[in-house]
């Protein structure tokens, strides 16, 4: 079962593993959403994200970063 836009947690992780050394508070939501839909788990609609869904999980990127 591949991962869902409701899945935060999991895809902040995961993006923290795929980009270990860049900073998540330089990323702009374009280049965000375009990371998380070539995540080889994701599995949902590209166009089902907004932006408090994008924020939830750039903060999920920012603690593990920390």
């Amino acid at each position: 079962m591949g991962l869902k836009w409701t899945d935060s947690r999991e895809i902040g992780e995961a993006l923290y593993d795929a980009f270990p050394d860049l900073d998540p508070k330089t990323v702009r939501f374009t280049d965000l959403h375009q990371w998380i839909c070539d995540l080889d788990d994701f599995d949902d609609n590209p166009d089902a994200s907004n932006e408090k869904i994008l924020e939830a999980i750039l903060l999920v990127w920012l603690d593990e970063a920390e």
